[in-house]
């Protein structure tokens, strides 16, 4: 049977929270804010991350590391992803965060940027199983809602030791994986092996989330197919592109994807835009979208010139009858 006709388990539970389906938003620094999750959440994804959370931060209280903690009901459950080194911190940060009111929290072991490596935090906890294992010890003890971890194939492509900080998070309590398989020198270049994936999903009980080279609503399927993940995580290919969980979705039951027509595009940017100038306020919100409104043309016809027309919007009405010339002008053109 062809992958687009099987149908899946769209449901999926990690430890007694249940999720309405199996596709979850990967944290993207920068980007994941409360706005971009919201319009994420509208579109059928199950389960969406915060940006990655300083566990450091939070304890020294903050308020941009605190910030990053803000929810809204509508887009629960959420997960808040702390960073961290040593355990007793991490352990201290978790806390805060689940009095916070976050669904998951789920602790960071993929993230290669240099100067979080340089702390010991992120990719870096991969190489160094023993302090890995007491950081998740002490975060389990501290915490009663599910636990994750996000990690990565590690600092060389044999997988060694993803298997081994795979086996230590089981045996920890750690109620779910997500996979990103990748090295640590690969950052997000070269191909994602998905094949790492399927290994770990044979030899942990736990759920495995898979993430990695999902560009397109059948690459979700395909990944769901060859690796038997539990659910799959999209990060990149969701910037500007918020609407391909509910083309997963549409797949994974069997229903035929839609093309996305310039209506819908047009009331998501409308939609962000405004969610942005309500959480972040007006002169705030128009200066981001001056670049983050360009994501959803990506492709379009003229999308230079909208680009460079709205790098100068400087409120809320303004942006919104640009964003409708805009369209309403590919609409002129046969589109």
């Amino acid at each position: 049977m062809g992958i687009l006709q099987q149908n899946f388990n769209i449901q999926m539970k990690i430890n007694s929270l249940q999720l309405e389906n199996i596709t979850v938003l990967a944290p993207l620094a920068g980007i994941t804010n409360l706005p971009f999750r919201l319009i994420v959440k509208e579109m059928g994804c199950a389960l969406v991350y915060s940006e990655m959370v300083s566990a450091n931060g939070l304890l020294h209280k903050s308020r941009k590391t605190e910030q990053l903690l803000d929810s809204a009901s509508e887009e629960r459950p959420m997960s808040v992803q702390l960073f961290g080194s040593e355990p007793s911190i991490v352990a201290d940060a978790a806390a805060m965060v689940e009095s916070s009111g976050a669904d998951i929290i789920d602790i960071n072991f993929g993230c290669s940027v240099r100067k979080v490596v340089r702390t010991g935090s992120g990719v870096a906890l991969m190489r160094e199983p023993e302090k890995a294992e007491a950081l998740l010890h002490a975060v389990r003890r501290a915490v009663s809602i599910p636990l994750t971890i996000k990690i990565r194939t590690g600092w060389d492509s044999s997988g060694s030791q993803a298997f081994r900080i795979a086996k230590i998070a089981e045996s920890c309590g750690v109620d779910a994986i997500a996979v990103h398989p990748r090295t640590a020198s690969q950052g997000f270049g070269g191909t994602a092996d998905w094949s790492l994936i399927a290994a770990i999903k044979k030899m942990l009980t736990i759920p495995v989330i898979g993430n990695g080279d999902i560009v397109t609503p059948e690459d979700a399927l395909r990944m769901k197919n060859e690796t038997g993940c539990d659910a799959v995580m999209i990060g990149r290919a969701g910037i500007g592109n918020p609407w391909i969980f509910s083309q997963v979705l549409s797949l994974m039951r069997g229903e035929t994807v839609a093309p996305v027509d310039l209506s819908l595009r047009c009331e998501i940017m409308i939609r962000y835009l405004k969610v942005s100038v309500n959480y972040f306020g007006e002169k705030h919100a128009c200066y981001m979208m001056r670049s983050r409104l360009c994501w959803f043309t990506k492709g379009l016809p003229y999308n230079s010139s909208f680009r460079e027309s709205i790098k100068r919007i400087s409120s809320e009405d303004e942006a919104t009858e640009m964003i409708r010339v805009y369209m309403n002008s590919l609409g002129n053109v046969g589109m």
